[in-house]
């Protein structure tokens, strides 16, 4: 039986991958496990990995380095193709209020850890970990251990250990937050819902209605100078005349008194469009335009990537119009200058020989979207390793220092995927792909983290003073969620389900997320924290950067 037991501790290259596999799956079937309704998910691969080194299955330092980091760049590189094309527009409208709100938390956050570290005099290197566990943020965790070691050319166990304790509560003090703002505020679900309903300009996306043509300046102008007219992006999908004759329109088609057209646009240019046009009807298109029919097209063709409609012919055609363009589940309104992206439903409206035109031009090949394509991930991730490597000066600083391999990869990738189908590059990745790439890369992160840090587990713990950590991660969870949701809720305004999915997005929490979506049944908390979860994911990895630089 010596065999079985150098397998599970010795130290060759099989041994290795025993105890990573083996730690990653006893982790995720754990993860599984819920207790009132609440679970830690796969960051039980972090707690299997502690108890795994402190029972003696240990791996080298140099593989552990090794797999941690690439684990880390695989996953923070996944985050930000994710986020990327939604990172920008986040900050428009409504989002720039809550991503606001997302940077107070963020930032009382910091405050907090601070004041902590002076008041007990825990290295700051701890108190980062432990701030990343209180936030459940784990890319914070590896950005902190990354920038230590580059500064100090040695690791620090503690922040780990300061993330494993902290996180538990982390996880659970966010939901009991949510609970206790809606106790505080006397939240009633019925009334919070009306209020929503009565709210202007919630609505996101395209919208459709019909309207009767009445305004005597429009009439007998071409769609193309209407539209110019009004300044607005909206797409007029069909026209039925007065002999009853329906249309697809194109930009030469002339609006005259009377006509019915069917308007696509955008809910904040609702009132503007009915005075602009005419008055609002009901009608039935569907019964009343049998020979026309609309279909969502998948664009799979790279030679469309970056492309506007206009230059491609798709808007304002004779027998076909496109309406809608559906991006990562948002519907956008059609316009010429709209830029598709691989990836992209656009909804066209039109005869089934034109629409079939439509499909051969766009791809509409669900096959070629399920082929990886490797070549922006490891381009990326190469880019992104060399920015994080390259030295840079800041004041204060004795040293130069280095964005990492947390931030570096993370920056890339949110660049790529946002701006790389203008240079023609093909970004796209299905969420399978993408979720797989993310999840494997955490997988092996969490494993080296707890690996590396289970033989001081228990010493830290006990005779380190490492229980009060629990209590100061508790701290750094409550204060800041509280105080930001008072500011949230009394200062801005928001809406109680709004309120908790921005809460749940600045502290990265997806079970916080779970709980406010099934709390609230309905989907404005996935709204708050998708709108927020970009910036606040990028401002808990440059601050935990930041804290380790400015006081290691």
């Amino acid at each position: 039986m010596d065999w079985l037991q150098n397998l599970l501790f010795g130290t060759g290259i099989a041994h290795c991958i025993l105890v990573f596999a083996v730690v990653i799956t006893a982790g995720v079937i754990l993860g599984r496990l819920k207790i009132g309704g609440i679970s830690l998910g796969i960051t039980w691969i972090l707690f299997v990995g502690i108890v795994a080194s402190h029972s003696g299955m240990l791996v080298q330092p140099e593989i552990l380095n090794f797999v941690k980091e690439f684990g880390l760049v695989l996953f923070v590189y996944s985050i930000g193709l994710q986020v990327g094309p939604s990172f920008f527009s986040s900050f428009k409208r409504l989002g720039m209020r809550m991503n606001s709100l997302a940077i107070i938390a963020v930032a009382l956050t910091i405050i907090t850890t601070f004041a902590i570290h002076f008041a007990s005099g825990v290295p700051m290197s701890t108190m980062v970990g432990v701030m990343s566990g209180a936030v459940t943020n784990t890319p914070g965790l590896g950005a902190a251990q990354q920038t230590f070691f580059d500064i100090t050319g040695k690791s620090d166990a503690s922040i780990a250990l300061g993330y494993a304790v902290a996180y538990p509560l982390g996880v659970l003090g966010v939901i009991l937050s949510f609970i206790a703002i809606k106790w505080a505020f006397k939240i009633n679900d019925e009334k919070e819902i009306k209020e929503i309903k009565r709210r202007e300009g919630l609505k996101t996306g395209a919208q459709r209605m019909t309207l009767e043509v009445k305004n005597p300046a429009i009439c007998g102008k071409l769609i193309e100078d209407v539209i110019t007219l009004a300044d607005r992006h909206f797409v007029i999908s069909r026209v039925r005349k007065q002999d009853g004759k329906i249309l697809i329109p194109s930009s030469e088609t002339k609006l005259e008194n009377n006509d019915k057209v069917l308007v696509v646009y955008d809910s904040k240019d609702a009132d503007f469009l009915k005075a602009f046009i005419g008055q609002q009807i009901e009608m039935e298109w569907q019964k009343l335009d049998t020979e026309l029919e609309a279909r969502r097209v998948m664009i799979t063709n790279p030679e469309i990537n970056g492309k506007t409609l206009g230059k491609l012919g798709l808007y304002g055609g004779f027998s076909f119009n496109i309406t809608r363009v559906n991006r990562a589940g948002i519907d956008l309104v059609a316009h010429a200058d709209l830029e598709l992206q691989m990836g992209d439903r656009v909804t066209a409206v039109g005869t089934s020989s034109a629409l079939k035109n439509v499909e051969k031009i766009l791809g509409n090949s669900m096959l070629k979207l399920r082929q990886p394509n490797l070549i922006p991930i490891f381009l990326g991730i190469s880019l992104g390793v060399l920015a994080g490597s390259i030295p840079f000066e800041l004041p204060g600083i004795p040293q130069p220092i280095k964005l990492g391999l947390a931030a570096g990869p993370l920056i890339v990738s949110i660049l790529i995927s946002r701006f790389g189908p203008k240079f023609k590059m093909v970004t796209y990745t299905t969420v399978s792909a993408n979720l797989m790439v993310r999840e494997i890369g955490i997988a092996l992160f969490l494993a080296s983290v707890g690996l590396g840090a289970g033989q001081d587990f228990v010493r830290t713990i006990i005779d380190g003073g490492g229980y009060m950590w629990i209590l100061y991660g508790a701290i750094i969870t409550l204060l800041p969620i509280l105080c930001t949701a008072l500011i949230g809720r009394i200062f801005m305004k928001f809406d109680y389900y709004t309120l908790i999915g921005v809460l749940a997005g600045a502290t990265t929490n997806p079970p916080a997320l779970a709980y406010g979506n099934a709390s609230a049944g309905n989907d404005m908390p996935s709204v708050g924290y998708a709108t927020v979860y970009p910036l606040s994911m990028f401002m808990r990895v440059l601050s935990a950067q930041l804290l380790i630089i400015y006081f290691i």
